[in-house]
């Protein structure tokens, strides 16, 4: 295969292994030097192998002006809904983040670090999914990040169903060199500073050693959603002024109807003979919503009153590599490396009268307690004016809104031995690593003092006045009442791993390569609930996890140069697990009929167990999607009798249970392409690809989980020619086990150029184009039940809503001239139907009922990134870089969860314009 112009362009130090050759066709006395790639255990000649690989280079990850690793990632085309962006505070696995190849699930996504697994983060992303977290990973020490986008079933393990990100840090390096950077948006917020050094020692050739150490702090402000009140819709719970109704989902303390009210800052009191709410006094002093239009009578306010945008972040990563060559045929080497992140996201403050879930007990056999119905105001309190026992409504902002702390340590450590011995190269090594996870809500309410302070003369804490009274409340109520909730979480994984690889007979297009490899890994999971969830003693839903797995495996792969310009792979693998086994075989065929041009394809079957949080009875959590109520809203229209438009977008919660009897996942996935370098300095690969996801772990999609008979509700039922329909109540909560639902087939094309300019005293300059199109995203549900997510707004069952746009671009420009260089990257996502599934009715519409967005669609976003670094000696670098340079405001989308009013993914169209400016200086 010729000279690769994209693996030049990626900066990957793999480049320097390229030859002029076919791979495998040297002659026997060549001086080849061979490198391993992702996916493969046979070192190789090219790097163009019939996988799919994406290489991305030291220098492109540091030019590109991001913060951390998973930042960059999470602009990658290939990457999908699922994935975890820094600013996604509410969800279940706050303070980590995590990419997500495919839109499969970051569950189905395989993140190496130096070609090992990493333990898993502590909780699992929507209580079900557990994944590695890329914010352990330290950036400054990272050398290549190579993306195995067909899957790998031989050397890593058959559950990397949608890809692998191996992350490969740096071995070799020598000297002393400090970089350091501040940040700050153009409204002068959202501050960052950034420090590292690092340390190297040592020539393997000349001194037989070498020692690398890094250290990075990493510290980012909290940037809150009113930061953000003059940029449009950007952290607006309040959408009146876009022609919204009054009930969208960040909105609260209105009275929707008879016997139907949210929460309210004053406190909403229902009359026990009208069952409609009334609102007590002070509004105005406690609501920062002026404008109450709507509120029918209530106190409106909403959540960018308190919620954060983006999360206050400290964190420190060490990294320490030691390689000793005992002689010239052994080499050993060990790894340790720490991380600590500390997170604090700000949430609203809690209600009174929440509906909380939980494991059945002796005491309560159905597993929930609505709070709504059970918390009274009692006739003789101070504040009731009917006196009877009443229901309330109250949010309470005498408490305050609760800080969500994530305490995360990361520790990881490997120890091995490689070399060569009759014939044979090997690697094997021992790893363990851990992840240790303390959560800390603060603001949680004891239900029970919460009960008896509104409710029981006869207790101490009566009465709780609530509101704009609030200030006659003894500071001996909330040392009782208000409570932290904490839970400590670990995650332990040991992995003994060996491998070994050698070349065979000579074929027609060169010697035949074979690789063997085993392991043994254990991963314990412990992830307990946070303490008096377990019964609804506190103001938060069970959410829990725990696993003890072991998994053996051995693997075979081949390389096959049959002839001169055609080269086999296979491979095969087989997992046994304690309760499953599986055998996934693994093939691939590359056809170079040309020095510049090589077509070639890929087979692959996938296999993942269920995880502790799907498997075992003894996890449980309870997750909140936004759905159109099929009873209150059917066909997108709210029902007479008592319905709103709040019905046809509602979050609702959904208990998730785990079940012993659930089957593994299985995948199959193909690929076909081409490489193909068009002239000396134009290079195009095209890689068509389908994946086929069987017997997939879902939960009950939560539409379907809503339709449900056992669904809780309200009793504001509604009533139709004055009679009551039974069961028709505001949804509350539902079921939504676990299941093995049909199959998800998606499908899609990658198309990378990279085109290299030759400027003679101009420099030189290259250009790069990555697209990724998904062109079908389909999950078979069952037999009758098909939905199709490509360019829609789905799949909503994933984290945070973000959608699944058809296509997405990256546009990358980057021009050296003497000592300096320029850079720039253009990303694209495409405009998504604003729907849950295709067919579905339009998921947020205006108060006229007409589509809430335009063609109700969630616009397309593009933004611009430069940067550019100067060499000012040979000690001494300066670099600049700026995010969103046109300053583009993300499109509003009303319907994801994960910011306020727009798409989380869309995160720099929401902070604004960023610049960054640093140093980086080498001692020596």
């Amino acid at each position: 295969m010729a000279r690769s112009v994209r693996l030049i362009f990626s900066g990957s130090v793999v480049a320097a292994g390229l030859l002029a050759a076919p791979a495998m066709a040297q002659d026997a006395g060549a001086n080849v030097q061979r490198v391993e790639i992702t996916g493969s255990s046979i070192k190789r000649a090219t790097a163009e192998t019939a996988s799919p690989i994406q290489l991305i280079g030291r220098e492109e990850l540091l030019k590109s002006g991001k913060a951390t690793v998973a930042e960059y990632l999470q602009t990658l085309t290939v990457d999908g809904a699922g994935s975890l962006p820094t600013g996604f505070g509410n969800g279940f696995a706050a303070g980590s983040t995590a990419i997500s190849l495919r839109g499969l699930g970051a569950t189905s996504t395989l993140v190496l670090l130096n070609g090992r697994r990493m333990a898993p983060f502590a909780r699992a992303d929507d209580g079900q999914k557990s994944f590695t977290d890329l914010s352990t990973v330290p950036m400054q020490i990272v050398e290549r990040i190579e993306i195995l986008k067909d899957g790998a079933s031989s050397t890593y393990g058959a559950d990397a169903i949608a890809g692998v990100v191996n992350i490969i840090l740096r071995k070799d390096f020598e000297g002393l060199q400090v970089k350091g950077d501040v940040g700050t948006s153009r409204y002068s917020d959202a501050k960052q500073n950034k420090a590292s050094v690092s340390f190297g020692k040592g020539n393997l050739d000349n001194d037989k050693y070498n020692i690398v150490l890094n250290a990075e702090y990493n510290q980012s402000d909290r940037l809150k959603n009113s930061d953000r009140a003059d940029r449009g819709h950007i952290g607006h719970g309040d959408l009146r002024p876009y022609g919204f109704p009054v009930g969208t989902q960040f909105a609260s303390g209105y009275i929707a109807g008879v016997n139907s009210a949210q929460p309210s800052p004053t406190g909403l009191i229902r009359n026990p003979v009208t069952t409609a709410y009334t609102s007590l006094p002070g509004c105005s002093s406690l609501s920062k919503t002026v404008d109450q239009t709507g509120a029918n009578g209530g106190c409106l306010w909403h959540n960018d009153q308190f919620r954060d945008m983006q999360p206050e972040i400290e964190s420190v990563n060490l990294y320490g590599r030691g390689t000793w060559q005992v002689n010239d045929d052994m080499q050993a080497y060990v790894e340790a490396g720490y991380s600590k992140r500390d997170t604090a996201f700000t949430m609203i403050p809690p209600s009174v009268t929440p509906t909380v879930a939980f494991p059945p007990n002796a005491t309560n056999p159905l597993g929930f307690i609505n709070y709504g119905n059970l918390n009274i105001m009692a006739a003789s309190h101070p504040q009731n004016p009917y006196g009877a026992p009443v229901r309330i409504r109250y949010s309470a902002f005498d408490v305050g809104p609760s800080t969500r702390s994530a305490n995360n340590e990361f520790t990881r450590f490997v120890v091995g031995v490689k070399g060569s011995a009759m014939g044979w190269e090997y690697d094997t090594g021992y790893t363990h690593s851990e992840s240790k996870l303390h959560l800390d809500y603060s603001n949680m309410l004891n239900m029970k003092v919460v009960a008896a302070a509104l409710g029981d003369p006869k207790s101490p804490f009566f009465p709780y006045y609530i509101g704009a009274q609030a200030n006659k409340n003894p500071a001996s109520l909330y040392a009782a009442m208000v409570t932290n909730a904490t839970s400590d979480s670990t995650t332990k994984l040991d992995v003994i791993d060996f491998k070994a690889s050698r070349e065979l007979w000579a074929l027609p297009g060169g010697n035949m390569g074979l690789a063997i490899g085993a392991e043994h890994r254990q991963e314990k999971l412990s992830n307990p609930s946070l303490k008096g969830s377990e019964d609804g003693s506190i103001n938060s839903s069970y959410v829990a996890a725990f696993g003890d797995t072991k998994v053996s495996a051995i693997y075979a792969e081949i390389l096959a140069p049959v002839i001169k310009n055609v080269e086999l792979s296979a491979a095969v693998r087989y997992d046994k697990y304690d309760n499953f086994n599986s055998t996934t075989p693994k093939a691939g065929i590359k056809w170079t009929p040309l020095k510049s041009f090589a077509l070639r394809g890929t087979y692959t079957e996938g296999f993942r167990a269920p995880g502790p949080a799907e498997g075992s009875a003894s996890s449980q959590s309870t997750g909140t999607s936004t759905v159109s109520d099929p009873i209150r809203c059917p066909g997108g229209k709210p029902a007479a009798g008592g319905a709103t438009s709040t019905d046809c977008a509602i979050p609702v919660a959904a208990v998730k249970v785990g079940d012993a009897n659930l089957r593994p996942e299985t995948s199959k996935g193909m690929t076909v392409g081409l490489v193909w370098d068009v002239l000396a300095d134009t290079a195009i690969t095209v890689d068509g690809w389908k994946i086929k996801r069987s017997d997939e772990i879902n939960p009950l999609p939560y539409n379907e989980a809503a339709a449900l008979p056992t669904a809780i509700r309200n009793d504001n039922n509604l009533v139709q020619n004055g009679v009551v329909i039974p069961n028709s109540g505001t949804l509350v909560l539902t079921q939504a086990p676990y299941r093995n639902s049909s199959f998800t087939e998606i499908s899609g094309v990658d198309l990378d150029i990279k085109q290299r300019l030759r400027l003679g005293s101009w420099g030189k300059a290259q250009v790069g184009l990555t697209w990724t199109h998904v062109a079908s995203w389909k999950r078979h549900e069952s037999a009758t039940t098909v939905y199709q997510f490509a360019g829609t707004h789905g799949n909503c069952d994933t984290s945070n809503c973000a959608g699944t746009p058809k296509d997405k671009i990256n546009l990358t420009g980057t021009w050296d001239i003497g000592d300096w260089n320029f850079n720039g990257i253009v990303n694209y996502r495409a405009k998504m139907k604003n729907i849950l599934f295709e067919g579905n009715t339009c998921a947020s519409n205006l108060a006229n009922g007409q589509p809430g967005t335009t063609n109700c669609e969630i616009a397309s976003f593009t933004t611009l990134d430069l940067s550019t670094r100067y060499n000012f000696s040979k000690q001494l670098t300066l670099f600049a870089s700026m995010n969103n340079v046109l300053d583009k405001i993300a499109p509003l989308d009303p319907l994801t969860y994960g910011g306020l009013s727009y798409n989380p993914m869309d995160a720099t169209g929401a902070i604004g314009r960023y610049v960054k400016v640093g140093v980086n200086y080498k001692f020596f």
